[in-house]
């Protein structure tokens, strides 16, 4: 069974993930065994390896040294065409559908494609929905493309719409790493209510009491990453 097929099966037997996130610019692969004993703590169920600026050069050495020492699932996250690894067991293939730049539309995954490939990834075909915050987010910096506002819930329902239509694997609502304000609650229930894709929520999210009122909006998986960076997820 490969790793979409398992988050079907999961999906549909209505169980709740928790997916952690490790950006290979803040850990160095020194730090990889004892960044795995708090996510083994927090009880992960996928781990998620990627950020949207790779300044470091050692994303295949900390995939490799992860899967080495973890019995737990790895998917790519990748913020460019670079955090690319044979290693993990499979790469989200993002689309940021919440945007308009044709780069992080179609551009870069053409780039990546033939890479994935090659590596004998499995790819998920996966729609990013960038969500106001309240601050600027490194991923909107980057991509130049701004977040949908937390109050537009019609829109962010009608972009995840328009994903699943177009063909795509699952949905991920990302408020950004360390956002001030997390997705909002009420924009999980109407995403989760109008698709029947795999459904993930992300950024800001720092307690468990946050990751259970998000899996009970709707979300199938919330990915946490700098509560776990700062051992502060309780």
């Amino acid at each position: 069974m490969n790793i979409y097929q398992k988050l079907l099966q999961q999906k549909s037997n209505r169980q709740k993930l928790l997916g952690i996130l490790i950006d290979p610019d803040k850990i160095t692969v020194k730090d990889v065994k004892k960044h795995l004993r708090h996510i083994l703590r927090a009880g992960a169920d996928y781990i998620l390896v990627g950020g949207s600026f790779l300044s470091s050069n050692h994303f295949e050495k900390i995939v490799k040294k992860i899967k080495k020492n973890s019995p737990i699932p790895i998917i790519i996250f990748p913020g460019n065409t670079l955090q690319i690894s044979k290693h993990a067991d499979a790469i989200m293939f993002l689309s940021l559908i919440s945007g308009r730049n044709p780069e992080y539309l179609i551009g870069k995954q053409v780039e990546a494609a033939p890479l994935i490939k090659k590596a004998g990834l499995e790819s998920i075909a996966t729609g990013y929905i960038l969500i106001e915050n309240g601050q600027t987010t490194t991923v909107q910096y980057i991509t130049q493309t701004q977040p949908i506002p937390r109050n537009k819930i019609d829109l962010a329902v009608a972009t995840a719409i328009a994903g699943e239509l177009l063909g795509l694997k699952m949905i991920y609502l990302e408020a950004g790493s360390g956002a001030r304000q997390s997705v909002p609650l009420n924009m999980i229930k109407a995403v989760k209510n109008n698709t029947n894709l795999p459904l993930i929520v992300g950024g800001g999210i720092n307690s468990k009491k946050e990751v259970l009122k998000m899996w009970n909006a709707g979300a199938d998986m919330v990915v946490i990453g700098t509560a776990i960076e700062n051992n502060e997820f309780v």
